[in-house]
């Protein structure tokens, strides 16, 4: 009797469980044709939440009716589940200008005036053609049968400074580094010319913690025969072109 009694409760908590649990459920209505107004009263009486997501064209439904919907109807979900509506414009009745060629501001004034939206923006790095004018549009001038009213731009992008791996110089003659730096399209570099600021005594006390004598800038103008001692950026930084180059050098 025990067994039949816990059996029975069993079954009786299971149902109960899936009962609460379709209770919760809903189907979900067919709310194509209907407009925003009608949609979200259907959705609230429903127990689900309507939200107009998006507009596209359409030839068959009329403008401001709802075009599709997600999910879709006849779909089962959870009370209080937010649908995703899109509504027509109807037929397209306005014509895709021709923005190529144009600056991208320029484009976008185009665009708003025709009533169109601006879509994604991408850039691309073209040689030979000025930062910010466009390159490409989609849809193309004079498009038919579109299916949303925003045109997307490829616009052309600011070529980035070309970068180079510092070699070493150090060693090299200040005159010849000078040349190789130019022939790359570098600027003259800045050049100053060493000076010990102390003088290291021929017998020092202790040579192993006797400090090297500080290398300070000197005055004189450093001659094309100067060695360079010294480089900023460093042998193996990344230099951007047309960046000047730092040498100290000594007779």
């Amino acid at each position: 009797m025990a067994l039949l009694l816990l059996i029975v409760f069993l079954l009786s908590a299971l149902t109960a469980m899936r009962l609460a649990i379709h209770g919760r459920e809903v189907t979900v209505p067919d709310f194509q044709g209907k407009t925003p107004t009608e949609a979200r009263r259907i959705a609230d009486d429903t127990g689900l939440a309507a939200e107009i997501e998006r507009e596209y064209y359409s030839p068959t439904v009329p403008r401001g009716r709802v075009l599709s919907q997600m999910p879709a109807a006849g779909s089962v979900v959870r009370r209080g589940w937010e649908l995703r509506l899109a509504l027509s414009l109807g037929p397209q009745r306005v014509a895709i200008p021709q923005v190529i060629g144009e600056s991208e501001r320029a484009a976008a004034i185009n665009i708003d005036e025709r009533g169109l939206d601006a879509g994604s923006i991408a850039t691309v790095q073209v040689s030979g053609v000025p930062a910010g004018q466009v390159l490409a549009q989609n849809p193309p001038p004079n498009a038919t049968d579109i299916s949303v009213p925003k045109i997307s731009l490829l616009v052309a992008q600011e070529p980035a400074p070309q970068a180079f791996v510092m070699p070493s110089f150090i060693g090299q003659p200040l005159g010849s580094a000078t040349l190789t730096l130019q022939t790359a399209g570098f600027p003259a570099p800045r050049a100053v010319l060493a000076a010990a600021a102390a003088t290291v005594e021929s017998n020092p006390p202790n040579a192993a913690t006797t400090p090297a004598p500080a290398i300070v800038p000197s005055q004189a103008v450093p001659s094309p025969a100067s060695i360079i001692i010294s480089q900023l950026p460093v042998p193996g930084a990344k230099v951007l072109a047309g960046s000047v180059i730092n040498f100290v050098v000594r007779d």
